[in-house]
């Protein structure tokens, strides 16, 4: 199943529209605007929180935790130390989220394959991904895995930005 996440640019905190390959929204998402950290609600069409994502402030690696409805497992996404390429880990887990160095492709892998598949379109107002889930039962798990991503890409262009 595929999904198309498109990030709107002039709003106050972090907010995303989540499409499915209809065009129907599915979910959206809204940031909390005076945080430390990056703090993100997920909401389903019928406006219900359906998952949570905060960011560990004070890491040496970016980290965050994944809480979805339906779960008692908190779920925590972590950052390797990487030159080339990003990738992320999944504790307690055998997931694998591989990405290129322009970090415009990512791949999540388990021990059953390939689960999702990530391209980051270019030239965009905003941040915009087409998601390809094997399983639609790992669709908000995907989901909230790219949102997190794409806050540490965040957070490195602003880092990157302001060191010039």
């Amino acid at each position: 199943m595929r999904f198309y996440m498109k990030q709107k640019v002039f709003s106050w905190g972090e907010k995303f529209t989540i499409k499915d390959e209809q065009g129907n929204d599915c979910c959206y998402v809204e940031g909390e605007v005076f945080s430390m950290g990056h703090k993100l609600h997920i909401y389903d069409a019928q406006s219900r929180e359906v998952a949570y994502i905060r960011q560990k402030v004070f890491s040496f690696r970016p980290r965050f935790f994944i809480s979805m409805e339906g779960t008692s497992e908190e779920l925590e996404l972590v950052q390797r130390f990487t030159f080339f390429k990003q990738e992320y880990y999944i504790e307690n887990s055998s997931y694998l989220l591989e990405g290129n160095f322009s970090a415009h492709n990512f791949i999540l892998k388990s021990n059953e394959g390939v689960a999702m598949s990530v391209d980051k379109e270019w030239f965009t107002w905003g941040d915009s991904y087409v998601i390809d889930i094997r399983d639609s039962a790992d669709a908000l798990m995907c989901i909230c895995i790219m949102l997190a991503v794409d806050c540490a890409n965040a957070d490195a262009a602003q880092t990157a930005s302001s060191s010039t």
